[in-house]
């Protein structure tokens, strides 16, 4: 039997059936797609629209959030301009108390400081607020030069310069104090920072700085170890400022006026507690330095 080839009408386009629908099929095809099209154009703005609302709607909650939050920090800044302004306004009072009630009744005084200033002596005292030795001392302008630190503390002349020796040099060499006093006290935190260090601790300011006073350290250590530690504290306050007497002998032009005798180091340590204060002179003819480190004292007194 022959096989008779396919009719010439049917088409091979598998979207067509036959040749006589071929346009209808694709229109219908074309339909199909274009509504498909619609559908997800529709969907696609409706997600859109629901995405957006909802963005809208997260974005108004942070708007509010952010409004509350400037609102906070507007108040708190407020407040704190407020007990800023409270602050210097007493200060302001204080400095014109000072003004009429002691400089302008001093004027000629004030004006012979307003040309130079020979005071008779150097203080090194401690940063510490409750510790200021013009009110404790009584010390009047032009009467002291002032260095403060924390604890109290004179670094030896080979560690290089710092605040404090270059005050030292300056009220020494220049304005040619007599004395310079060194003024420990009760409850300081940096000799406390001192005596909690433990070799294992990273390096800080802080306990840069007061390693200053690791002789006064070995030797409160040594000398009061039976001690609990906060009475090991309190040896370490007095036990420091002898080392920073010893200390400011290091200085060749120090040690020089204290042996010519133009020059004394005295030690102090005020006790805020009891307010009591201890004073002592260092004896440098009296002590001996060949034998020993350790140096003599005299005039200890006691105020109470």
């Amino acid at each position: 039997m022959a096989i008779l080839p396919p009719p010439p009408s049917v088409s091979k386009n598998p979207f067509s059936s036959s040749a006589l629908t071929p346009s209808r099929t694709s229109t219908i095809f074309d339909s199909k797609v274009k509504s498909r099209e619609i559908e997800h154009s529709h969907l696609s703005l409706f997600t859109g629209f629901y995405m957006s609302s909802g963005l809208k709607l997260k974005a108004a909650r942070k708007s509010v959030g952010l409004t509350k939050e400037l609102k906070t920090d507007k108040m708190e800044t407020k407040v704190g301009t407020a007990n800023e302004c409270d602050l210097f306004d007493e200060m302001k009072h204080r400095f014109l108390s000072f003004k009429h009630q002691k400089y302008m009744e001093d004027f000629e005084h004030y004006q012979n400081l307003a040309n130079g200033q020979a005071p008779k002596f150097m203080v090194i005292a401690c940063a510490d607020s409750r510790v200021c030795p013009s009110n404790i001392l009584g010390f009047q302008p032009g009467e002291a030069f002032v260095v403060r630190n924390v604890a109290n503390m004179v670094p030896p002349c080979e560690t290089g310069p710092s605040e404090t020796n270059a005050a030292l040099e300056f009220a020494v060499n220049s304005i040619k104090v007599e004395n310079i006093l060194v003024i420990g006290h009760s409850c300081c935190g940096g000799i406390r920072a001192l005596m909690s260090m433990q070799d294992e601790e990273d390096s800080s300011f802080i306990r840069s700085w007061v390693l200053v006073g690791k002789n006064a350290r070995l030797n409160t250590k040594a000398a009061a170890s039976n001690l609990n530690f906060d009475h090991q504290c309190r040896h370490c306050e007095k036990e420091s400022v002898n080392c920073s007497l010893k200390n400011l002998l290091t200085y060749p032009w120090i040690k020089e006026k204290v042996i010519k005798g133009i020059l004394s180091l005295h030690g102090g340590y005020y006790n805020f507690v009891d307010c009591t204060f201890e004073k002592w002179t260092l004896d440098y003819e009296g002590s001996h330095w060949e034998e020993s480190d350790k140096f003599a004292v005299k005039n200890r007194s006691f105020w109470s």
